[in-house]
Parts: structure tokens; sequence; C-alpha cells
């Protein structure tokens, strides 16, 4: 039996200012950066881990930094793990982009949302398929040993709902991740069973909920 542990990165200033940060290099705030030692300090007392893989976008990157350091694994960049790139609407608010593009808002759109490419991005299921193959290559041929990934909201729902049996509507809808959740699986003949989900009681304080 292997494991995996998946994790949403710390806090930036746009998760606090609800903007859509797609692929934008936001750094963590001083309260993503404790986030992301709690975090750390966590999974080093609970697991052994063999290696550490992250999103190359900063955010995810940084706070694997801190992951690494702890559990002696230097991380392993790979942009598979990014975030959904919303192109042009990068860095808006939340509410400009589902107020005045409804053709996005999963909430009143529903599949049809998912499909909708924003210009210079890529679709929710696009960024589904390539989290997904991502995820299946991390876990082929896994056996007895503790990897750790850390990605985004966007991800995170893909897989855990991917594991769960959600469409993709109902996961992104009916799920959340805090700031350096941890969501623990359990994989044995490559077959995934999540055993914990969206655990932040090893933080300092309440962590934001979820900006992707």
């Amino acid at each position: 039996m292997a494991t995996v542990l998946l994790c949403r990165h710390g806090e930036t200033t746009w998760n606090r200012e609800r903007r859509v940060q797609g692929w934008a290099p936001t750094p963590l705030t001083g309260r993503g950066r404790d986030q992301a030692r709690a975090l750390a300090a966590h999974v080093a007392a609970e697991y052994d881990v063999d290696r550490v893989f992250a999103s190359d976008l900063e955010r995810a990157a940084e706070t694997a930094r801190f992951l690494g350091r702890a559990v002696g694994a230097d991380p392993e960049l790979d942009r598979a793990w990014r975030e959904r790139d919303f192109g042009r609407f990068q860095g808006l608010s939340y509410a400009d982009l589902f107020e005045g593009h409804p053709e996005y808002a999963l909430g009143r759109t529903g599949y049809a949302a998912a499909e909708a490419v924003p210009e210079g991005g890529e679709s929710l299921l696009a960024m589904r398929e390539r989290v997904l193959d991502a995820w299946n290559a991390a876990i082929a041929g896994l056996a007895d040993a503790t990897i750790a990934v850390v990605t985004h909201g966007g991800p995170l729902y893909a897989v855990t709902g991917a594991v769960k049996g959600l469409d993709v509507v109902t996961a992104t809808l009916e799920q959340e991740q805090g700031n350096c959740a941890l969501n623990e699986f359990r994989v044995t003949d490559g077959e995934s069973e999540l055993v914990a989900e969206n655990e932040t009681g090893f933080q300092p304080e309440p962590t934001v909920q979820p900006n992707h």
C-alpha cells in the first residue's frame, strides 16, 4: 500500500482579495508562510515522505520548499499540477468574473461553464484532464512509498472528485479546500481511497476557504 498526500498552497494576497489567480506568480503572505510551516511540521511528524512534488507556480513552489526542508526531500516541480489558466480574466475578482461573464459560472450554466474556454486560457475540463493525467502518472506502479504533492484548489477538486465519483460540476461546487489543507489517499494496486479530506486542524488559526 502506498500513501499520497495532496496539499493546497498557503494563503496569498489574492486569496484574501478573492481574485482569480490562474497562473499568476503570486507569493505567500506572512500568514501563508505560517500555514506552510505548520503543514510541513505536521507532515514530517506523521508521515515518512519519500518524495515531494509541486506545481511550479510560485505559491505552490514556495509552500513545497517548506515541506521539502521538513522531510528532507527537494521538491520536484511539475507544471501539470498548475491551477486552471484563466487567461485574460486573471486578476479579476470572482464576483466580476462570474457576474460579468456568466458563461463561466458553474452554478448558473452548469456543464457548459466547464466547457467554456477563456481567451488565452483553458477550460475547466481541460484542466481536469491535465491534472488527472498527472495523478494517474504519480500513482502508476507506486508501492510501499509515501509521496506528497503541493498544488491548488482546482486540481484538488479534480482529484478528490474523481476518486469519489463526482461529476466535474459537483466536484467544483460542493467541495472545499482550505489553504494548506491536507488530503490523504491510500493506493493499492492502482486503486485509490480517500481517507482524510481537507484537514486543517494542525493550522495555527482558521484557514481561508476555497479561492483556488
